[in-house]
């Protein structure tokens, strides 16, 4: 974290303009909840769609995310001691840790379609002409508002613990849009249809089942003047009267009377709409009920990720990568990566030949696969050599005879 000299000189805040200025706890306004927390819009909170969001975002949250330094080619090289990296993977703001703000940002672009993340804490202002800032803390803001060169973002202040609206330009906010647009966020999307379904189901369901018998009393005369209508009205009135101050719901009627109760409503198709277009949705981005449920075998989640997660980890990389690394980071192969843990599916029945495999072909070493399944390195002279031991242990002993073949000849010789 930067130093309080190189704050005060030269620190920058989205809302203030300047270094932050301290406030005492004892005077600062509370909450009885958490106020920064992701809520979902259009009562999306409210149905089995969240269970969809929050499953891929834990699932891309699960993913290492890097500023790291690659080659040419794009590979791997080692990673970057930043700010921007330990926003990413500690720390990204006073509230939230780095595996928190990745979930919060996949979250909030699932449930608004295209968010943003604001640098809300720099060392240089970025709003200005300077290219180059480190980025000491962030944020996930939702736009309310589109200009050509700025966009008007609601973001929680820490500060006020309020959200305030603030503007910022599109040059230094990674504006992040979520892949599944089409299928998710467009108002005739499987998804918003599928909302919209459950909306109406609920609300059928409320009226139908709220506070109702559904049964119908028929009386022992024919209501046709308006003197019966009126003495069956009160009839209807005793008898919910009866039912209501009831303490287990008990009533009594005439011995001429009979009471016919109605089990159930009207059927509808919305169940099986809902039913169509669950399957429907899951198709689209990839998902089975057993992904959902945690019941998904290896093909199942391989093409869960590969189909799903991915695209959405591709595109916050590529957008952390095009607004926070400035032209000459990019120059000096500096880059934002992501890596899923290969070995988190696999059963422990296939791990022990898998980790032959790659020490054989000379992928990983000894102490790299121990540290993968959770054990301390090895102190092994061979551990962290990276090389197949059967093959150099034949080449060994194939050198030991010629070795020793040679001195038996040079013996016979002398003698």
């Amino acid at each position: 974290m930067p130093s309080i000299f190189q704050r005060a000189r030269s620190g920058w805040n989205a809302f203030l303009g300047r270094d932050p200025t301290r406030h005492d706890d004892i005077y600062e306004s509370g909450f009885s909840y958490r106020p920064d927390y992701v809520r979902y819009s259009y009562g999306n909170g409210k149905s089995i769609v969240s269970n969809v969001y929050n499953r891929i975002a834990v699932s891309v949250a699960a993913i290492e995310f890097k500023h790291a330094k690659v080659d040419e080619n794009g590979q791997y090289i080692s990673t970057m001691d930043s700010y921007l990296n330990d926003c990413i993977n500690i720390e990204a703001n006073v509230d939230q840790t780095g595996r928190a703000f990745i979930q919060d940002i996949v979250e909030s672009m699932l449930d608004e379609g295209t968010i943003a993340v604001v640098p809300t804490d720099t060392d240089f202002d970025p709003t200005g002409e300077s290219e180059r800032f480190d980025i000491f803390e962030m944020r996930v803001g939702r736009i309310i508002k589109w200009m050509p060169s700025s966009v008007m973002i609601r973001v929680y202040n820490e500060k006020t613990g309020m959200f305030e609206d603030i503007r910022m330009p599109k040059s230094s906010t990674a504006i992040i849009t979520n892949p599944f647009y089409s299928v998710m966020n467009e108002p005739n999307s499987t998804l918003q249809r599928l909302i919209r379904t459950i909306h109406k189901l609920d609300k059928l369901n409320d009226e139908t089942s709220n506070d109702k018998f559904n049964m119908i009393i028929s009386l022992p005369y024919v209501i046709r003047t308006e003197a019966r209508r009126q003495e069956a009205e009160k009839r209807r009135k005793e008898i919910e009267n009866q039912l209501a101050n009831s303490k287990y719901g008990v009533a009594y009627t005439e011995a001429t009377e009979h009471v016919t109760q109605l089990n159930r409503p009207i059927e509808n198709n919305l169940w099986a709409q809902v039913k169509e277009l669950t399957v429907e949705l899951y198709n689209e981005l990839g998902l089975t009920q057993a992904v959902i449920d945690g019941t998904a075998d290896e093909q199942a989640m391989i093409n869960f990720y590969n189909n799903t997660i991915v695209p959405i980890c591709s595109a916050i990389c590529d957008e952390f990568i095009r607004k926070f690394l400035s032209k000459t980071a990019r120059a000096q192969n500096q880059s934002i990566t992501f890596f899923r843990d290969p070995f988190k599916l696999v059963p422990v029945s296939q791990l022990a030949d898998i980790a032959d495999k790659f020490r054989r072909n000379e992928i990983m070493s000894s102490n790299e696969i121990r540290a993968t399944v959770g054990m301390k390195p090895s102190d092994a002279q061979n551990a962290d050599e990276l090389r197949n031991p059967n093959l150099n242990a034949a080449k060994t002993e194939s050198t030991d005879d010629s070795q020793h073949n040679l001195q038996s000849k040079e013996g016979v010789t002398n003698a």
